[in-house]
């Protein structure tokens, strides 16, 4: 995947796409469009053109367009080439923009020489039409790659932008995050941000950390407890004591990671800089060989024409356009299929993947807890417990209570509910039909001396194994017991909720074997249970596939690691910030598209739905890309090796020559087509069936 511009060789030696030189994307595209601009009346005034084609055009000054216009796009279209073709030269690094900056000058003196009549060759048209050319070849490359600013920006996208810092007298006041310090009291409110890491001096909540553990379940914390900038209180408010801000929080070491991650990321070598690299040496000595050849023989004007035609027709026209043309269509088709392509490496490099590893939460699955048992006993039915818990769990905000009360919509099951409590870290409670009801986990069993009844404590603890969550409804004595009251709650009803394997999930699963992935891998900051009834229902091997389960964001990052140590070629699937450092350590990192801006970033790949089957399409779209690289690259080194012998006028003795103009067709010729064979692209299926 992409790590930034400074990242990746082949734009080490394509100065012209350091974005510290000024030459972003967005200038190539303002230098290409000027360019073609001026290109249009250099081509129509060209006099072999109008041979061409037949008409004839004429106005005073029509002999200057060439020159004056040809002129501006060398220099302004141009530039970037030029100082490429400088700095390779200086770096010892012969490439794309040496040969491009060599073709361009020497068409350009050519084109002065001939306008001051020292010469008689048309060479204005083709300068312009072959700077115009590749600007729009360098503008298209550089919109694949990527933003590495992008994944650490998004992090800090978590934190809040102010604070509640309570003053030593009590009174609350709203700072700016960056105005804490260590040692501060924060007030964090029910449904708000954590600020900075700190500690819990008053209060109990559960806090949401899927954000930064993976983890889908909230976590209870009360007083004591650890809590991390950038997690939500769900369900009640905190008074946290701030022991650490800026960069000492747990939020910047992951940003830390990714970006590690990144600056370590392998830099891949460009097939056309490696081609490019070839043919400027074989053009060179070509051409050199091809003037000494002719002025030995003694004509020093077929010489000149002959060197000339031999540069003009080593032009890299379809070189130039072999990959970036490739790139430009295949990011379009993937685009409109739901593949965004962030990083043309990422893309080339997923058809050489033979490992798959998938966050579990909001990839392999829904990241939303939903009911999959119902339990009743006594007198209640299932609809009887599902009806009465979603009443009591109606003004809660806890994302299990949620589920409660969503699953008890669907059915159609609704009760009213009054004098709503909210229990932090334990549950809730409220007055059904007259009746006192809570619901909530084991804290609140133990809180309320209750027993599981026989009848549901096998289910119960078989959803357990399984990883589930266990809520339990509770029938009180009485909402408010009188002094002296007693009995204890009695257990009515029982609910699992996990989180949702996506339907779509197991084929993917299965697609990527048809594929020849070797290994299938799963990530998760959820327990081993979780993690191993999830992977029983997506269908991995055991002994082949593997599940890396209960781990942190450093561990993520090392379980790629690790496998690459092993030979493998990782490409990681995830959503969250907990994944970023994972994303980027990959070989390839894929972002689900429903997930959070920071992996978005972080990925070279993203897929816009959250169907997983969109990896396999990945895969199916590089490996054709590739297919259309390796051919058009062939093709454009194969159109070098005949017509540069027949430029130079290898067989100038049969009465078999190419002149600069015909030279200019072929390279026409030769660059239409690479264009015709990339649109075959368009064939390959990207949609799942």
């Amino acid at each position: 995947m992409d790590h930034g511009h400074d990242t990746h060789a082949g734009h080490d030696t394509h100065a012209g796409h350091d974005t510290h030189a000024g030459h972003d994307p967005e200038q190539f595209r303002r230098k290409f469009w000027l360019s073609l601009a001026l290109t249009v009346p250099i081509v129509l005034t060209s006099h072999m053109v109008m041979d061409w084609f037949g008409y004839s055009l004429d106005f005073p000054g029509i002999d200057a367009v060439g020159p004056v216009l040809g002129t501006v796009v060398f220099g302004y279209g141009g530039w970037p080439f030029l100082v490429g073709g400088v700095r390779e030269v200086r770096d010892r690094a012969p490439g794309m923009m040496l040969l491009i900056s060599m073709a361009i000058v020497v068409a350009y003196l050519a084109s002065v020489a001939t306008s001051l009549g020292v010469f008689d060759l048309d060479f204005w048209w083709e300068l312009a039409a072959l700077v115009t050319i590749m600007l729009l070849g360098h503008w298209q490359e550089m919109k694949a790659i990527g933003q590495a600013r992008g994944a650490l920006a998004a992090l800090a996208t978590l934190l809040p932008d102010d604070a509640e810092r309570i003053d030593p007298d009590g009174t609350v006041h709203r700072v700016p995050v960056p105005a804490l310090g260590v040692g501060d009291l924060v007030l964090v409110r029910a449904g708000g941000r954590v600020p900075a890491d700190g500690r819990i001096v008053d209060g109990t909540a559960e806090l949401d950390e899927s954000m930064i553990t993976g983890e889908s379940r909230p976590v209870a914390r009360t007083v004591g407890g650890r809590v991390v900038a950038g997690t939500v209180a769900t369900d009640s408010a905190l008074r946290i004591r701030v022991e650490a801000v800026g960069e000492q929080t747990a939020l910047a070491g992951i940003g830390r990671l990714v970006a590690q991650a990144q600056a370590a990321s392998g830099r891949a070598q460009v097939l056309a800089d490696r081609f490019a690299a070839l043919l400027f040496f074989v053009a060179t000595a070509t051409a050199v060989v091809t003037f000494g050849l002719w002025w030995a023989l003694g004509d020093l004007d077929e010489a000149v024409v002959r060197t000339v035609t031999v540069l003009v027709i080593a032009c890299p026209h379809a070189l130039g356009l072999a990959i970036p043309l490739v790139i430009a269509l295949s990011t379009a088709l993937g685009a409109r299929a739901g593949i965004l392509v962030k990083d043309r490496y990422a893309l080339e490099r997923m058809r050489t993947v033979d490992a798959v590893l998938f966050d579990k939460t909001g990839t392999l699955t829904k990241g939303a807890h939903t009911v999959t048992g119902i339990a009743a006993t006594g007198t209640l039915d299932e609809d009887e417990a599902l009806r009465l818990a979603g009443a009591v769990e109606a003004d809660s905000e806890h994302p299990l209570a949620r589920a409660l009360v969503a699953r008890a919509g669907e059915r159609g099951l609704r009760a009213t509910a009054r004098d709503f409590r909210s229990l932090p870290g334990r549950g809730v409670r409220a007055t059904v039909d007259g009746t006192g009801y809570a619901v909530g986990g084991p804290a609140l069993l133990t809180e309320l001396a209750a027993t599981v009844p026989a009848d549901l404590r096998a289910t119960t603890r078989e959803w357990s194994t399984r990883g589930a969550a266990v809520l339990y409804l509770l029938r009180l004595p009485t909402t408010d017991p009188p002094a002296g009251a007693t009995g204890p709650a009695v257990v009515v009803g029982a609910f699992a909720l996990a989180d949702e394997v996506r339907p779509e999930a197991r084929r993917a699963v299965a697609e990527l074997r048809d594929q020849g992935i070797g290994t299938i891998a799963m990530l998760t900051g959820d327990a081993r249970p979780v993690a191993e009834a999830v992977a029983a229902e997506l269908g991995f091997r055991p002994g082949v596939d593997e599940i890396f389960a209960e781990v942190l964001p450093a561990d993520k990052d090392r379980a790629v690691t690790d496998l690459q140590a092993r030979g493998r070629r990782v490409a990681m699937v995830g959503d969250g910030v907990n994944d970023a450092p994972a994303l980027a350590r990959a070989d390839v990192g894929l972002a689900i598209g429903a997930g959070t801006d920071v992996a978005i970033e972080s990925a070279g790949v993203v897929l816009a739905s959250s169907d997983p089957r969109g990896v396999t399409a990945v895969i199916r779209l590089s490996r054709a890309s590739y297919r259309k690289m390796l051919q058009n690259l062939a093709w454009a080194a194969g159109y070098n090796v005949v017509a540069l012998p027949l430029a130079a006028g290898a067989l100038a003795w049969a009465g078999v020559t190419l002149s600069p103009a015909v030279g200019a067709v072929l390279m026409s010729a030769s660059t239409i087509v690479v264009a015709l064979n990339a649109q075959l692209l368009r064939r390959v299926r990207l949609t799942p069936e």
